[in-house]
């Protein structure tokens, strides 16, 4: 009863904050609840389903090392042991939402979710690649999964502090203490390791990547996979740089420069090193990214964000693919070329993959109905959770790129009101 009950005030919460309808697959929201696209994305998944729901862990030895979430709290993730064949497997998804560039939203940040254990749910529904389901799951179902919970703001890099407005910048010591406890509870002897993420966290993926392959022996299985981590340092419709100008706050504030990949810090300036793009090429672990080419958040906060839009030209296009102009669209084609170049060196490797639908969406592997579903998203017949295990496994190459839009008619678009 008491399952049943956490399940409906979800769908509750999850109807009433940002979910307005659904025409065919296209799924509209609040443009206020933006952020939501990152952090509730398997919200979705809820809806006439029974979810696995797994418990928030403290990580108790944190507090020694000054590893904590803004507001000083414990940080926390949520795990669900494997078994059988996937007992000695793990699969360590770092959760988004967005970030934190002054001490204005770091302060605000602090009282919610992403800035405090204290706000966080006590439980959370599993599904997509944390599913624990065959049927929804295929490859990772029976392995252990673990949410990594975000509440530092800066990508799980930072390490600072501001004494006079409470803040602790500590992202880069929650990742190691997070790490260190899972490998005490097992991670140690996995022979199959994948660190994934989505959006934020999918940025983090890849910062992480290759510290992750040095937690483990050679003899270990490990890659990554970033979900709608790609983000480019991209002109907005005005000519400036929005997406630039957040990550020089966050990376200044929270002091990330010395946490970042040094093999792009010894020849770039730290704000370029928060770009995945300066970032993917140089990552020696194998790497898999997963990204629409019509990026949802990119183009709601970056691209054609409202401080660029100063007369709401791009209003209805940015809540609405459906809107846009001839011209906004040649615009976002732009867009889309610029991700196709900047992953053209990553692409030549054999060993990393690649998924870029040419959909108008934001965070694919935690979501069912795109994961793994009778009418997920596909590029040439194959959907993105058999992409995903083809690659890891090594049962085919997979480098899939879209035709241009409007060509996909398999895409479940997000629009917003």
């Amino acid at each position: 009863m008491a399952r049943l009950f956490w399940v409906g005030i979800a769908i509750g919460i999850v109807l009433s904050n940002w979910v307005d309808g659904f025409v065919g697959y296209e799924y509209h929201f609040n443009e206020t609840e933006l952020s939501l696209l990152e952090s509730h994305e398997a919200s979705l998944s809820l809806l006439g389903r029974n979810p696995l729901l797994v418990g928030l862990t403290l990580i108790h030895s944190a507090a020694a090392k000054g590893a904590v979430c803004l507001d000083g709290t414990l940080p926390g993730y949520h795990l669900h042991r494997g078994y059988g064949s996937g007992a000695n497997s793990w699969v360590i998804n770092l959760e988004g939402g967005g970030w934190c560039n002054n001490i204005r939203t770091c302060v605000y940040r602090k009282k919610t979710r992403r800035g405090s254990s204290a706000f966080m749910e006590k439980e959370i529904p599993f599904t997509g690649i944390l599913s624990n389901n065959a049927e929804e799951n295929p490859d990772f179902f029976n392995w252990n999964r673990v949410k990594l919970r975000y509440c530092d703001g800066a990508s799980f890099s930072g390490d600072g502090e501001d004494r006079t407005a409470e803040l602790q910048f500590r992202g880069q010591r929650i990742w190691a203490a997070a790490m260190e406890d899972l490998m005490s509870k097992g991670m140690r002897f996995a022979n199959q390791a994948l660190l994934s993420g989505c959006s934020a966290g999918g940025l983090a993926t890849i910062i992480h990547c290759d510290e992750f392959r040095g937690l483990f022996p050679m003899t270990t299985k490990v890659k990554c996979l970033s979900d709608a981590g790609l983000f480019l340092d991209a002109i907005d419709v005005s000519g400036g740089h929005t997406l630039r100008n957040l990550y020089s706050g966050v990376v200044g504030l929270q002091r990330a420069q010395n946490n970042l990949p040094h093999i792009c810090t010894n020849h770039l300036d730290p704000i370029s090193c928060f770009f995945p793009q300066n970032l993917i090429a140089s990552v020696r672990t194998p790497l898999f990214i997963l990204n629409a080419a019509y990026d949802s958040w990119q183009i709601q906060a970056s691209i054609a964000p409202p401080s660029a839009d100063p007369h709401g030209y791009w209003h209805e296009c940015r809540l609405n693919h459906a809107k846009c102009t001839r011209s906004q669209i040649q615009f976002l084609q732009g867009f889309r070329n610029h991700m196709l170049n900047a992953i053209k060196d990553f692409s030549r490797s054999n060993r990393n993959g690649l998924f870029i639908n040419s959909c108008f969406a934001h965070c694919q592997t935690e979501r069912q109905d795109t994961w793994f579903a009778e009418n997920s998203p596909v590029i040439r017949n194959k959907g993105i959770a058999v992409a995903v295990g083809d690659w890891y496994f090594d049962r085919a190459r997979v480098k899939a790129i879209d035709c241009p839009y409007p060509c996909d008619n398999t895409c479940h678009h997000l629009t917003f009101r």
